[in-house]
């Protein structure tokens, strides 16, 4: 196994010198970081090249940095991750850029390159409002065409902004303000020095 990532990591450092941000090797796993100019370009060599063949997307998600790991976040705050498998070489990769653009968070798609990626994509922007330039039908897959918002953002309010009920006079579903009072729950800490039995 240990060969096995060295050959890539060296494959990987020799394609795409000068365009790496970062190449972490972390449990068995390597990670490449590029930018988001060269983000499509990068999939189409990881794809194209025999030396990778990288032929096969097992996954693509959105991820929000907003917080990670409770801390405060620096850099740009969404993220779309890859995870790449090559059948040929039985190697794997994950591959990360980040959307230089909060307020409006677009990378390029990779669906003409994996025509797997089309669903992901349309989950990532559905869920986290990452725009995918060149995606042939980008439009919401998980929530309804109504919705406002994009709900595994971190500052996405946990109850949400509306909600929906059949209403039997009009006979159809209807969107209302949410009536759920929102709440914090905090968790009791038991402090005793006896409890449970123990001493």
């Amino acid at each position: 196994m240990t060969l096995k990532l060295d050959t890539l990591e060296a494959a990987l450092k020799t394609r795409f010198e000068g365009r790496i941000k970062s190449l972490v090797r972390a449990r068995g796993e390597l990670t490449l970081v590029v930018a988001a100019a060269d983000y499509e370009a990068v999939a189409r060599t990881l794809h194209d090249d025999a030396t990778l063949g990288f032929q096969q997307l097992i996954d693509l998600c959105g991820v929000d940095y907003a917080s990670y790991r409770n801390e405060p976040w620096e850099g740009p705050r969404y993220a779309v991750v890859v995870h790449l498998l090559s059948l040929v070489h039985n190697w794997r990769l994950r591959l990360r850029t980040f959307a230089p653009d909060d307020d409006v968070p677009a990378v390029a798609s990779v669906t003409p390159i994996w025509s797997g990626a089309n669903w992901f994509e349309r989950e990532a922007f559905d869920m986290y409002g990452i725009v995918f330039e060149g995606h042939v039908d980008l439009r919401r897959i998980l929530t309804d065409y109504g919705f406002i918002g994009h709900p595994l953002r971190k500052d996405f309010p946990v109850s949400g902004h509306v909600e929906m009920r059949y209403d039997a006079e009009q006979r159809r579903v209807i969107y209302q303000p949410v009536t759920i009072e929102p709440r914090e729950n905090v968790p009791r800490v038991v402090r005793e020095d006896d409890y449970g039995g123990l001493h």
